[in-house]
């Protein structure tokens, strides 16, 4: 039974309020904190535990923080990231939904560590039913004396405020984020300045994804040694994962990252195995953007061992023979699922969600969209292959933002692992057409490609 650190109290009756999460030990570690260190010593301790960023750049989270400058004079701020947009991710959902204290504990004290005085939750437009939970919680933790000028008789003042996003998946990377917290429009920024330095208002701020934050509670509470030992090597503590496809137990797990890949999709305990007594085939193990990775990859890494689900053992091989952890979207294919069908529905998405101030983004998502959409529709060749390749290869690397990445990555592993599948539909036009779900009102592929 896998140890859980933010499950744990998860599904007992009316935690989503105050009196019965503080019943049930929350706000420890804001006692703990204000009363009895300084905020070097909580820093310091969420060094100690290796916390990586959850949201999937996996950057360690004490050494982010110690970057924050600190002019004299200057307000600091914490911007809590809960744009929660990447295809087959929902975990920071589940703890703003069921937890939403477990993060507002963690937002008081990461901002007492950090010296700020104000944080802002900036909230995906489409959970439109979530930012109410989180104001409630937020008018208990502030009646109760945990928000508002001198907590606890510390002299410490903290503020929280929820803003809703407009639906843009771009928003999600931080400095766009940023730029749209301040009214504008959401386009990333050019680094330098990071955030740490020239933030939001132009203040030295941390921007930290929802899991992350709210991960500082136990690690407060049972110190970072303790949170340390959890998990294996540099993928310390416990990692929520969302699982979903074509498995027979799809949800919101917290793993400790010891544990297989194999045993993640095929136990009880978690998936439960693939839906309908079907084969795996391939899956991508931490949000659309990465590589997916065909079944034999998936289970095992290059040199033949066990693949772990941990940021190491999914990265383990590169791209040519490996993935990443990123946002822990967990996405299951089984035997009969197409890849050339779900690489053109994430292409779809990426070219939707491109900002358009990076032309190789703007115009090359564009293209392999409408590629993609040409081989499925039986009239794409051989050459067509080749020049996705071409196109997805010149995106990467060569934006402002990771979406141009995020946009090649899924086209690059598919057409590495899978080229064969993208031959059949070519080779195969008639008979390709059985497998087409759901592509008839799109604009047949002549209109739109020369």
């Amino acid at each position: 039974m896998s140890k859980k650190l933010l499950l744990e109290k998860a599904h007992v009756e009316g935690i989503r309020f105050f009196d019965v999460y503080r019943r049930e030990g929350g706000y420890q570690s804001v006692d703990k904190a204000l009363k009895s260190m300084t905020p070097d010593e909580v820093l310091e301790e969420v060094k100690k535990s290796g916390l990586r960023g959850r949201g999937g750049a996996g950057f360690p989270t004490g050494m982010k923080w110690s970057f924050l400058a600190k002019p004299e004079g200057v307000p600091r701020y914490l911007v809590v990231n809960a744009d929660e947009s990447e295809p087959g991710t929902f975990k920071d959902r589940y703890l703003m939904e069921f937890l939403p204290h477990v993060l507002i504990e963690g937002i008081i004290t990461s901002c007492y560590c950090m010296g700020a005085n104000a944080s802002y939750i900036y909230i995906r437009g489409e959970y439109a039913w979530i930012p109410d939970i989180l104001e409630h919680a937020i008018e208990e933790a502030r009646a109760a004396g945990y928000l508002g000028k001198n907590i606890l008789g510390s002299g410490f003042n903290c503020e929280i405020y929820v803003q809703r996003g407009g639906g843009a998946y771009i928003c999600g990377e931080e400095t766009a984020l940023l730029e749209s917290l301040e009214g504008k429009r959401g386009n990333p920024r050019i680094k330098p300045p990071f955030p740490a330095v020239k933030g939001l208002w132009g203040c030295p701020t941390v921007v930290n994804n929802v899991e992350t934050i709210a991960a500082v509670v136990p690690i407060i509470n049972n110190g970072g040694d303790a949170y340390a030992s959890i998990g294996i090597g540099r993928s310390t503590g416990t990692k929520l994962i969302s699982a979903c496809g074509n498995i027979n137990k799809p949800g919101v797990y917290e793993i400790d990252m010891t544990i297989s890949v194999e045993e993640f999709i095929y136990s009880d305990e978690y998936c439960g195995g693939i839906a309908n007594g079907k084969r795996l085939k391939a899956c991508i193990p931490g949000g659309s953007s990465v590589p997916i990775l065909p079944a034999n990859l998936l289970l095992n890494t290059p040199t033949g061992e066990k693949r772990l689900m941990t940021y190491e053992s999914l990265s383990e091989g590169g791209f040519a023979k490996g993935s990443m952890l990123g946002s822990g979207g967990f996405i299951v294919l089984d035997e009969d699922q197409s890849v050339v069908q779900h690489t053109y529905t994430l292409a779809r998405f990426y070219r939707h969600e491109s900002c358009g101030q990076c032309s190789p983004c703007r115009e090359g998502t564009g293209w392999m969209e409408k590629i993609l959409l040409k081989i499925l529709k039986g009239k794409g060749t051989i050459q067509d292959i080749d020049l996705l390749w071409d196109i997805q290869r010149k995106i990467e690397g060569n934006t402002i933002c990771p979406l141009g990445d995020a946009a090649a990555w899924p086209v690059a592993a598919a057409i590495r692992h899978f080229r064969d599948e993208f031959e059949w539909y070519i080779l195969n036009p008639e008979e390709s057409q059985t497998r087409n779900y759901g592509l008839a009102h799109y604009a047949d592929p002549l209109e739109v490609v020369a």
